[in-house]
């Protein structure tokens, strides 16, 4: 795989997660307890023997870069090989923030040129599959492919949120439609492509040409281009794969983890999830603790009740407490008496003695109905919840927020706080 160059899109905003990316890029968003998000994509690539990697950045990407470091965990850091962490800068005319996806690359087409590949592997870095991208290379070389497109079978009521594709008898592209009203099939697009390299700087250089009348985007300009002239493949993917580009799916997809013979194995000894950071001791689980249908990282202090709940290193849940169908990060304390139910808590947040998140009526968030409204409550890294306060569902709590709750005994189904002052420092 030494002819294939990787590059990783992680610079997105991901508004749709709340303030789990208010202050850090998608891809560093926690995942799994101990993971982050961005750690599929790079696992996918070194499973796949995938030695040339650039992961392109842009939104807030300091937690990011700390996180990959230079590529250590996957197996990036060698002679043959190696990890780009790739900026967007001004300072010549054709340098800006990134517009689109395809911008992104356009902009870095040094970087692909100067790989000597044969192929450019381009994917998102904010979904959660673990695979090798091995069979996927060989079928796009077995179709004398211009460019293959990852595709995904998915329920057609759900197909309007995607790009969707029409493939022929032989797998080739004959129609796409980017989000569309009334899809015409169920082949989603899954933000997975592999391009012939000369293909790629040809196509990206016509797209940049086309001053006003571009996204430059691969899903909504380039591919559509393409599949009418020259030979685009859908490569149908069997295995689990989730967007979790929502509050929903990101919880969904921690569900899934959860369920009885899972479909997201992650330890999987052929397709191993890595990830950077020390080695933690083991969770202990207390002799009164109740502990059911979840996963406890290490670190863990277990002496309440938990339940089909993901829980990351270093979380204490004190005795009498209970956590319900939710996603608790790193260092997080439950106090004593305190019920969580159907919540996501960013690290570090402490839950007082005797509070309630997660009851009341389903209403969805008044500030931002859009992204906030399947009663799952988001409480911001370092937020305390004071003693005995009531919080209801699709609650948002922005991160730092603590005076900012004192004096209140509850907070109602689909209200939102946020902090005053930010520290700069917050997240890391």
């Amino acid at each position: 795989m030494n002819n294939v160059l990787a590059m990783i899109l992680a610079g997105g905003q991901g508004d749709r997660l709340s303030i789990l990316s208010e202050q850090r890029a998608k891809p560093a968003v926690v995942f799994g307890g101990q993971y982050r998000i961005v750690d599929f994509a790079l696992s996918n690539c070194a499973n796949s023997g995938i030695t040339k990697v650039s992961v392109v950045t842009q939104y807030r990407p300091r937690s990011l870069m700390n996180h990959i470091g230079a590529g250590r965990p996957w197996g990036f850091d060698t002679l043959e090989g190696g990890l780009q962490i790739l900026q967007p800068y001004l300072g010549r005319a054709d340098s800006d923030w990134y517009q689109g996806t395809a911008d992104a690359v356009y902009q870095n087409l040094y970087v692909v040129e100067e790989s000597r590949a044969r192929e450019v592997l381009i994917l998102a870095g904010d979904h959660i599959y673990l695979t090798s991208y091995r069979n996927m290379l060989a079928y796009h070389r077995s179709q004398a492919a211009d460019a293959t497109v990852a595709v995904y079978s998915v329920p057609r009521e759900e197909a309007h949120r995607f790009g969707v594709l029409d493939l022929d008898a032989n797998g080739r592209v004959i129609d796409f439609q980017e989000k569309p009203q009334q899809p015409r099939g169920a082949w989603a697009s899954m933000g997975v492509y592999v391009f012939n390299k000369d293909v790629l700087v040809q196509q990206l250089q016509a797209d940049a040409d086309e001053h006003g009348e571009s996204k430059h985007d691969f899903g909504r300009d380039i591919i559509p281009r393409m599949f009418r002239s020259l030979r685009v493949f859908g490569y149908q993917y069997q295995s689990y794969w989730r967007d979790v580009g929502t509050i929903q799916s990101y919880w969904d997809a921690h569900m899934d983890l959860l369920a009885p013979n899972s479909p997201l194995a992650l330890d999987d000894n052929e397709l191993k999830l890595r990830t950077s950071g020390l080695i933690m001791p083991a969770a202990r689980i207390g002799s009164y603790a109740s502990v059911h249908d979840s996963l406890i990282s290490p670190a863990a202090n277990i002496d309440g009740e938990v339940s089909r709940s993901v829980i990351s290193p270093g979380v204490i849940v004190e005795p009498g407490a209970v956590v319900r169908d939710s996603i608790i990060q790193h260092k997080c304390v439950i106090r004593a008496g305190a019920v969580v139910d159907r919540a996501i808590l960013d690290k570090e947040v402490s839950v007082g003695r005797g509070a309630v998140i997660g009851g009341g009526e389903d209403v969805p968030n008044f500030e931002r109905p859009d992204i906030v409204n399947t009663g799952i409550t988001v409480i911001g890294k370092r937020v305390s919840i004071p003693t005995g306060m009531a919080v209801g569902k699709n609650v948002v709590i922005g991160p730092g927020v603590n005076q900012e709750l004192t004096g209140k005994t509850a907070l109602e189904s689909g209200a939102s706080v946020h902090a005053s002052i930010l520290p700069p420092h917050l997240f890391v």
